[in-house]
Parts: C-alpha cells; sequence; structure tokens
C-alpha cells in the first residue's frame, strides 16, 4: 500500500469527495423511520371501508330529498378529521423524538471524526467504532483492537466473532467489545440489513392482539350484516307499503347503526394520543404495539447501573492490597483510563480522577467484554495490567476477596487492579495473578427510584433486578431501594442450567449479579415460558440480546446505540421514573378501548337484531295478511340515538385515566358483554315498539307515535348501558351520563326539537309502556352483566363510586 493510501485511510474522505458521491447518489438512503407519509394518514383516515359504506347510504337518502336525515354524513367528516389530525400529531412527535434518540456514527473525514446522522454516510467514508455501536452501513475492517462483533440480530449466532483487518462487517450487527474502523463498501438499500435496519426503529400499527380482535370483530360484523342488510332492503322496499322515499329513509336507519363507524376511530385515536402524551415525557415509541404490551407486563426486569443508580460514578479510593506504591496504582489507572477510546462508566470515573496519564504507549491490549469480566493492557516493562471484578480474578476464600464483598455489600462498585504474568492477549490470559489495589467507585442511587419501585408493587408487577456487578453490591442497593429479596442475592454463576429450574428460581428471588449477557437472555425466556409478560430495561450491549427476546424492551437514551435500535420504547430523558407513565399510558389506551367497544358492539347487536325482527314479521305480514312493519326509527333517530350513548361518551372515555392491568382475552370478554346487552335492548325496543303500532298502518302520527315509543325504551336502556361502562363513577362520569339524560330530555321537552326530530311522546300511556320497557331492560342488562361479566371473571370486580 503507497504512503497516499495509509494518509487516506487514516484521514478519510475530503469534503469535496463527499460531495461528488452525494452526487452520484452514493449515500445511505435507507427509507425514513416515519411508515406512512401525510398523504398515506389522509388516505388511510378518509378511504376506509366504514366510510364507503356510509358514504353509499348518504347518497340514498340525499336522493329522496330528507336532508335532515342526513346528518349522519357528518360522522365520515368527524372520523377522518379526527383520525388524521390526531395520526399526524403522534408522526409529528415520532419523527422530532426520533432525531433526539437517532444512532450517529462517527465518520472520519479531512482528518478529524465527528457523529453524523446515518443518512448521510457515503460509499468510502472511514466509520469509526466502540462498544455498543451499531454498523449502518456494511464495509471492510481497516482497523481492529480487539474488535468483537455480534451478529445475533442477522444470523441468529449467539457468540461475537472477532473481526480482524480486512474482515467484512454488515449493517444491523453491533461491536460488542474492543474497537476499530472499517470503510463503507455498500450504503443504502445495497446494505446487507437494510431492510433490517428500518425495522428496527419503524413506526407500525399491526402485530397488535388489540388490533387483531379489533379484525376479527370486524368481520363478523361484515357476515352479520349481509342478510340484515337484505332482509331490511326487502322489507323496506316490498313489505312495508310505504313510498319510495319513507322506504329508503326506513332502510338506512335500520343500516346505519349496524355500522360500528367509530370503533377503529377511537382505536387509532387512543394508541394515537397515547404517543403523544409519552412523547411529552421524552419517551419515544418505536413500535405501536409496545403501548398494548406495557399495558399488560407483569414482570420488569431491571439493570441496576443506569436504571436503580445515577450513570455517573466517582472515584471514592484506591486501596492499595500489595507492595505497588500509591504513586504507582495512581499512575496505573490513569494509563488504563487514557488508553480506552470508549471508556464505559467505571473507566470515566477513573479518567475524571485522574486526568493526567503517563502516555505509556500500550503493547496488547484487551478490551473490557461482559463474558470475561475485565480488561487489561500491557506496556512492556512497565507490567501487564488488569481491572476487573475482584470475585473474577481472585480465588474466593482469600482475605482480598472478603474486604471487596463486604465493600461491595454498603452498595459501592468495587474492581480490582491486578498484575498478569503474560500479555493481555495472549492465550490463557490473564494468567497468575497478583492484586495490586482495589478500586472503590462510589454509585449514587437515583432519587426516583424508590417511588418507582413502590409503584410497580402496587400494580403488582414484579421486579427482577438483574445485573452483571457482584451480587452482593447489587443486593444492597436493592435493600437500600426497600425491594424485597435485596438481602439475599443470587449469584448468577450459581444458577441452574435447564430452563424449567431457572424459572422456579426466577419465581422466588428478586435480585441476581454477575449475569452475563447470555444468562439475561435466558431468564427472560425462563419467566415468558411461566406466562409472564416481561419488560426489560437496559443500556448497554451486554442487554441487546434480553431486550430483543423480551416482550417489551426498553432503552435508556444514553445507552448503546445497539440497545436503542432494538428497544421498542426508548426513555430519552434516561429516567427509570418514566416507566410507570409509560405503563398507566398503556393500560389507559387498552382498558379504555375494550371498554368503548362494549358500546358500539352492544349499538352494532341491537341494531341488528332489532332490523331482523323486522324484518321478519314483515315478511309473515306479506304470507298471513296482517298489517305491515316498518322500521321504526328515521336516520336522524339513530344520529340522535348515537350522539350521546356512544359517541361523545366514547371519545370521553377512551381518553380517561385506566389503571387496571391489561389482560388477553379481548374479543371474548367484549363479545360475551355486549351481545347480551345488545339482544336485551333489542328484544325491549321490538316489544315496545309492537305493543305502541296496533293499529299504526292507517294514521301517520300514530306510526311517529309507535315510533317514538319505542325510541324511549332504547334510550332507556342505551343510558344505563353507558352507565355501567364508566364504572367506576366519579364526579364526571356521573356529569357525562347526567349529561346525556338531559340532552334528551331537553329533545323530548322543547317544542322545536320535537318537530325536527319527529317525537311525539303526547300519549301518556304509551310513553309508560316505553319506561316500563325501559326498566324491564335495565334489570335483565345489570343480571347480564353480573352474570357473565363479573361471576365469570370477565370484569374485573369494580365498585360502582370509585375511591378518592
Amino acid at each position: 500500500m503507497s504512503s497516499t493510501e495509509q494518509v487516506a485511510r487514516a484521514s478519510g474522505l475530503t469534503a469535496a469527495e463527499v460531495a461528488q458521491r452525494v452526487r452520484d447518489g452514493q449515500v445511505n438512503d435507507v427509507p425514513e423511520r416515519a411508515a406512512r407519509s401525510v398523504s398515506d394518514i389522509v388516505k388511510a383516515n378518509v378511504c376506509t371501508r366504514i366510510n364507503a359504506i356510509l358514504g353509499v347510504l348518504l347518497v340514498l337518502v340525499l336522493i329522496t330529498g330528507s336532508y335532515i336525515d342526513a346528518m349522519f354524513g357528518l360522522l365520515i367528516i368527524a372520523n377522518s378529521v379526527v383520525g388524521i389530525v390526531q395520526e399526524l400529531r403522534a408522526k409529528r412527535t415520532l419523527d422530532a423524538l426520533a432525531i433526539v434518540g437517532q444512532a450517529r456514527p462517527v465518520v472520519r473525514r479531512d482528518g478529524s471524526a465527528h457523529p453524523i446522522p446515518p443518512a448521510e454516510v457515503v460509499l468510502g467514508d472511514i466509520v469509526e467504532l466502540g462498544p455498543g455501536d451499531q454498523i449502518v452501513v456494511d464495509g471492510e475492517v481497516l482497523e481492529s483492537r480487539q474488535l468483537e462483533v455480534d451478529e445475533s440480530l442477522l444470523t441468529g449466532e449467539a457468540d461475537a466473532i472477532d473481526k480482524a483487518v480486512g474482515a467484512q462487517v454488515m449493517s444491523g450487527s453491533f461491536v460488542s467489545s474492543g474497537s476499530g474502523a472499517y470503510r463503507a463498501a455498500k450504503v443504502g438499500r445495497d446494505a446487507y440489513a437494510a431492510k433490517l435496519a428500518a425495522e428496527a426503529s419503524k413506526f407500525t400499527l399491526v402485530d397488535s392482539e388489540l388490533r387483531r380482535g379489533i379484525d376479527t370483530i370486524l368481520k363478523v360484523i361484515t357476515y352479520l350484516l349481509i342478510p340484515a342488510g337484505l332482509l331490511t332492503i326487502y322489507n323496506q322496499l316490498f313489505s312495508s307499503h310505504q313510498g319510495w322515499r319513507e322506504a329508503l329513509d326506513g332502510m338506512v336507519a335500520a343500516l346505519v347503526p349496524m355500522v360500528p363507524e367509530g370503533l377503529v376511530l377511537m382505536t387509532s385515536v387512543a394508541f394515537a394520543v397515547g404517543v403523544v402524551r409519552l412523547g411529552r415525557r421524552q419517551c419515544l415509541v418505536q413500535e405501536l404495539p409496545a403501548i398494548e404490551g406495557l399495558a399488560r407486563v407483569d414482570v420488569v426486569c431491571a439493570d441496576k447501573t443506569g436504571t436503580l443508580t445515577e450513570n455517573g460514578m466517582t472515584l471514592s479510593e484506591v486501596r492499595a492490597v500489595g507492595d505497588v506504591p500509591a504513586d504507582r496504582l495512581r499512575e496505573v489507572l490513569a494509563a488504563m483510563a487514557a488508553g480506552d477510546p470508549r471508556p464505559n462508566a467505571s473507566i470515566a470515573a477513573i479518567a475524571a480522577a485522574l486526568p493526567h496519564g503517563p502516555g505509556w504507549p500500550p503493547s496488547a491490549v484487551a478490551p473490557f467484554s461482559s463474558a470475561k469480566k475485565w480488561s487489561g493492557f500491557s506496556y512492556g516493562e512497565h507490567g501487564n495490567w488488569l481491572l476487573g471484578a475482584p470475585d473474577v480474578l481472585l480465588e474466593s476464600g482469600s482475605e482480598i476477596a472478603h474486604t471487596a464483598q463486604d465493600l461491595g455489600g454498603q452498595g459501592l462498585r468495587v474492581l480490582l487492579l491486578a498484575r498478569g504474568d503474560r500479555a493481555v492477549d495472549a492465550a490463557g490470559a490473564p494468567g497468575a495473578v497478583t492484586p495490586a489495589a482495589l478500586v472503590v467507585l462510589e454509585q449514587k442511587l437515583r432519587a426516583d427510584a424508590r417511588p418507582t419501585l413502590e409503584y410497580f408493587a402496587d400494580q403488582q408487577v414484579a421486579i427482577k433486578v438483574i445485573s452483571g456487578d457482584n451480587a452482593v453490591s447489587v443486593g444492597a442497593v436493592a435493600t437500600a431501594l426497600g425491594l424485597s429479596g435485596g438481602d439475599h442475592p443470587v449469584d448468577a454463576r450459581s444458577l441452574p442450567g435447564d430452563a424449567a429450574a431457572l424459572a422456579d428460581v426466577l419465581e422466588r428471588e428478586t435480585t441476581f449479579g454477575r449475569v452475563r449477557p447470555d444468562q439475561k437472555r435466558a431468564m427472560v425466556g425462563a419467566l415468558r415460558s411461566r406466562g409472564h409478560t416481561v419488560a426489560m430495561t437496559g443500556d448497554g450491549v451486554n442487554d441487546v440480546l434480553a431486550l430483543k427476546d423480551a416482550d417489551i424492551g426498553v432503552a435508556m437514551g444514553a445507552g448503546s446505540p445497539a440497545t436503542r435500535a432494538v428497544a421498542q420504547i426508548v426513555l430519552l430523558d434516561n429516567s427509570f421514573a418514566t416507566l410507570p407513565y409509560v405503563v398507566g399510558e398503556g393500560r389507559r389506551v387498552i382498558g379504555n378501548i375494550e371498554r368503548v367497544s362494549n358500546l358500539f358492539l352492544t349499538k352494532t347487536v341491537y341494531s341488528v337484531l332489532l332490523a331482523a325482527l323486522v324484518g321478519v314479521v314483515g315478511i309473515g305480514s306479506q304470507l298471513f295478511h296482517y298489517d305491515p312493519l316498518p322500521y321504526p326509527f328515521l336516520p336522524r333517530h339513530v344520529t340522535m340515538v348515537a350522539w350521546f350513548t356512544i359517541g361523545i361518551p366514547a371519545f370521553i372515555l377512551s381518553l380517561a385515566p385506566n389503571n387496571e392491568r391489561a389482560r388477553t382475552g379481548f374479543v371474548r370478554r367484549v363479545l360475551r358483554l355486549a351481545v347480551p346487552s345488545g339482544v336485551v335492548i333489542g328484544v325491549v325496543t321490538f316489544v315496545a315498539y309492537l305493543f305502541a303500532y296496533r293499529g299504526a298502518a292507517e294514521s301517520a302520527a300514530q306510526q311517529e307515535r309507535a315510533g317514538t315509543t319505542a325510541l324511549i325504551t332504547l334510550l332507556i336502556v342505551a343510558v344505563w348501558v353507558l352507565a355501567i361502562v364508566a364504572r367506576p363513577w366519579n364526579w364526571w362520569k356521573l356529569l357525562l351520563i347526567g349529561g346525556s339524560v338531559a340532552f334528551y330530555l331537553v329533545l323530548f321537552a322543547v317544542p322545536f326539537t320535537r318537530h325536527f326530530f319527529r317525537l311525539d311522546p303526547s300519549d301518556a300511556m304509551l310513553t309508560a309502556v316505553a319506561a316500563g320497557c325501559g326498566l324491564v331492560g335495565i334489570v335483565l342488562v345489570t343480571a347480564a352483566w353480573w352474570f357473565v361479566g363479573e361471576r365469570r371473571g370477565l370484569l374485573p370486580s369494580a365498585p360502582l363510586i370509585e375511591n378518592g
């Protein structure tokens, strides 16, 4: 290689070369993070199956000239506008946070290194690497200092791979230890794992039990709509003996409420509002189903450093345990700290306390890794020096090991500085170890750690502290924070290899130290095998595999790029205390979607049943020659019913607080609660209508009174279903229910609204019949919800009045 080529390798591309490559399109133009553009969001919210159905029905009503009955067409506008606005808010929030949390590779150009966005990497760039860095494009290694790369996210291979000069590295892998640099050989869509890298931080609405459940419900409804719709069309057009305008109005009035127009909208709005709320707390949701997943979490696996303790540490003491003078010990520590290009928290604390190194050139380097628990430098005549875990480098029964354990029991982090008898990169290193000093580091507990642990305890969410640190030190921190089980921590080196036996230990214990990265992954798997929904928090490269395997991976914003890439949620403020808000938001979203689903599906069930009953009686009138039975309502009636028994209340309830932990079986619970309620409403409304309709075929006024009778019955029971769904009650929920009742009372009391909605409650006997049927419906709905819901465990046991 010529000297010119060597200089080019060392200094990287020039500004002119970069500009030329950009002009040539040789840039890392991977797809942008956001899954949908603004036009995609608009199209997805306007061009929906529900809007199409409502649009066709709207055209039919407009053909009749009954423009007042076309008010339900406003639902098309409302569904589209609300959905678009909320998804755009969520998109802006996510895109803004993604810029903050984006992994920025360090690129060498014009002789200096600086971080840039991944999309600005060009072909031929020299990219520097350190522990935890994600490899953003394919390339060839130019410099290697014990560089090891983990390709498990690409190949499934668990062991890190040594990467010498000339080796190939692939995008989507990450550095597990060591450092180096590589030249970008394939960028953008040419890179091996470009698609995988894009998927790691992609905003998506799919793969969630909730959405799968709603899709299932919509399919069931579609199957019900077809026969009920055909029966209604036949009855209105051929059996009711009405004029074509009245027949079309009745047909549309029967079909519109069968469509759960707000169900998908409320789901999208609830998720989007959740994203925006979490964004205000500097929480980046990289996969939307993570909100749902966190609502179901019952075990949180947390690291100690950076989660329960502050990221930063301070050097407290260098305690000599050999014959090396104190000045010499500090000189060695300063040299080791200065020689580490990517220091971890411990090395950074030493470097801050001992900033002036002697400038010794290392003859060999052994980077720290979570597997071996030590790092080392060989300095020729100055010796081979090791820095690592005392309980790994020392005999367990030695006096120095006991001293280190006593210090760790005080919540301090303790490292051993020792001399080796061979080069640190030699086979069999570290060899014979001669202790020189105990390096004592102070780690400060996070002020918000205790309240966070108390919150999870109150919510019956188990905490498992899983750390690579000394078990006694981890236990001391856990005990100081009041975590049960911290007084008897488990050394992970004693854990069984069998998955079932490991799961048994994890069920009993809470605090674990000296956990290897592969053990963290196995522990997550063992917990999941027992039916737990597991959230894993982490910030280091040793957490990546466990984060990926957990139901929900939560990374700290200051963590390694690799952890942020695989996590579904990134806490950009690095605060463990943000997690309760994330869990609470997930519970609010899932619990409230299930709550409002009951309202929408109850309406669909009673609409289908009422239309079917009216249709069957109508066909019977042709066969047995009795008076035909038209549909009792006009489109304006069903619009008015939907306003204050479903639409507005559902929107408000979807945004309300809800701390109940989400459970599986969404579809089963919703259908087993909504179907009985819908059947009761449909039957009692039909009975009231039949009673009031006797002889009404001879008079339009009598038909109006019969329809009003049925409407009063329907409203009484529908408002009661709203009251049950809203439990437990508090002041604003009672105000919501009372407001719905007051709204309908005004509609029936004011002459203008009675005329506008064609209501006639003037017959006292029929109104009494309607009220009586409504009361019967209330009793039956309450009994059904108690029997099917609370007695069989489909509903949580909820008091009528909210505590506090």
